[in-house]
């Protein structure tokens, strides 16, 4: 039952617009900032880790969505990963 009562609230939730979950620490051009970044060479995931406080753990993350999205492009043009 208290199953059945979560996923009800949960379901509620998402049909209000809310979403669960943390908060991204990074916005979204903070993240597209460290991977090029990292990527041209400019700067090294440590020291973008610093500039943005967060662990280089994050940065790694980042800078391996970033690949797999480049993978996904050239192998299929015109499409994105979410």
């Amino acid at each position: 039952m208290i199953r059945e009562r979560t996923s009800a609230g949960l379901e509620a939730a998402r049909a209000e617009g809310r979403i669960g979950g943390r908060r991204p620490k990074l916005t979204v051009s903070q993240r597209a900032d460290v991977v090029e970044n990292v990527t041209s060479g400019r700067r090294t995931a440590a020291q973008m880790s610093r500039l943005y406080k967060v662990s280089e753990a994050t940065v790694s993350r980042l800078l391996a969505r970033a690949r797999i999205m480049d993978a996904a492009d050239r192998d299929m043009p015109g499409t994105r990963l979410p």
